[in-house]
């Protein structure tokens, strides 16, 4: 009888060591960071705050111009270049499409978010922005040209959060989108807004117009003669 609890009580510690020991592997490992959530991720990472601290304060975020126009059957028809650049560098694109709608009045529809001044080691306001839409004033919303998939890492912002794991910025990108309809985790995280907002415009032929957001979130459009 000793002996058997001599066995059991070894082969006790022997589950309690290995158990141990597989916490201490997850705890250190990689696995640990695919189990991060949402939450962790918004109040705990220093790279993500870093990086949004890395946000230009006002930026120029790409232009749009008409190429076309024509009358069919009695209504005006218009179509746009519509050009997206890269951060910090305006001559590069990253997305061109060319968007025809009835009418010569365009919706530019993004989604805003806003990030308290805690959530970046600066202590200045920041704000991203995702292309949503395009449509026209004619068109229901909803039937608009869709430039970004809700979910999806813009390409803007690809190399943005490349100091974190692969994982870590699909879960950001993710769960952005959902947050917007949560104030009070908006509030826990740090994030002072996620909005849409949609900024209308008739353009007119021989000029360019050029997208912009501000800091506030900010987002409007500034017209200039095509040379």
């Amino acid at each position: 009888m000793a002996a058997r609890k001599i066995k059991f009580g070894i082969f006790f510690i022997m589950i309690a060591s290995l158990g141990a020991g597989v916490v201490s592997y997850i705890s250190k490992s990689p696995y640990k960071k695919a189990l991060m959530t949402i939450h962790e991720l918004l109040t705990e990472n220093n790279e993500l705050k870093q990086a949004i601290t890395n946000l230009t304060e006002e930026d120029q975020i790409g232009y749009a111009k008409i190429i076309a126009q024509e009358v069919k059957d009695g209504k005006l028809f218009t179509t746009i270049k519509f050009v997206e650049t890269a951060r910090g560098d305006n001559l590069n694109t990253i997305l061109e499409k060319e968007i025809t709608i009835e009418g010569d009045i365009f919706y530019f529809d993004v989604l805003i978010v806003k990030f308290e001044n805690n959530m970046v080691t600066d202590g200045k306001a920041k704000a991203l922005y995702i292309w949503r839409r395009i449509f026209g004033e004619k068109m229901a919303p909803e039937r608009g040209f869709v430039i970004e998939e809700p979910g999806t890492e813009p390409l803007r912002y690809k190399d943005l959060l490349e100091a974190l794991p692969v994982e870590h910025c699909d879960l950001f990108w993710s769960n952005i989108w959902d947050l917007a309809n949560d104030p009070n985790k908006l509030r826990e995280y740090g994030i002072q807004a996620i909005y849409g907002d949609a900024v209308y415009y008739k353009l007119i032929k021989g000029r360019i117009y050029i997208f912009k957001i501000a800091p506030t979130g900010l987002f409007y459009l500034e017209a200039i003669p095509d040379i």
